[in-house]
């Protein structure tokens, strides 16, 4: 039996309907209360920061990176970060990652934010946020709201509620 490789490229206009069906069996409908969804809601996401896996020409991952403002300070909001349930495990979600987070720091980029596993984003740096540093849109569990600095002393100038969109 021969395997396909994986392949990581930036996401292009035509995955969309494939990252939603990932997305809808990934979350269910549930994910539209969500705080995170809620604060990307009404936001594109930025392309270039939007990375897609595929094994041969079936789309099996992807992590969309929105814009959003904590008072004047600019920063990013990661998520969702997908992988097809029968791809686990496969180190797809970090190669995922990781190209999202280098076109960011390459970008000039500061400060990305999520919801999500701590144990699971600590290997890429992110840690649990300071409390009432930054507020979100709805409620989130603290121990799950997270922050990479991508350029020192970006957490720092950040503070405050987090508005979605540039």
């Amino acid at each position: 039996m021969t395997t396909l490789p994986l392949v990581i490229r930036p996401e292009s206009p035509r995955d969309n309907d494939a990252i939603e069906r990932l997305h809808e069996r990934a979350f269910g409908p549930g994910r539209y209360a969500r705080t995170a969804f809620r604060l990307r809601e009404g936001v594109s996401h930025l392309a270039d920061l939007s990375f897609t896996a595929l094994v041969g020409t079936l789309l099996v991952g992807s992590v969309r990176v929105s814009p959003a403002r904590a008072g004047s300070s600019p920063l990013l909001v990661l998520g969702p970060l997908t992988v097809d349930p029968a791809f686990g495990s496969r180190g797809i979600g970090g190669a995922l990652m990781r190209a999202s987070l280098d076109a960011a720091r390459e970008g000039g980029h500061g400060l990305v934010i999520l919801v999500g596993d701590a144990p699971y984003y600590a290997r890429f740096g992110f840690r649990v946020l300071p409390p009432r540093k930054l507020i979100l849109p709805g409620p989130v569990d603290p121990g799950r709201f997270l922050g990479l600095e991508l350029r020192e002393g970006a957490l720092a100038e950040a503070g405050g509620s987090v508005v979605g969109g540039a």
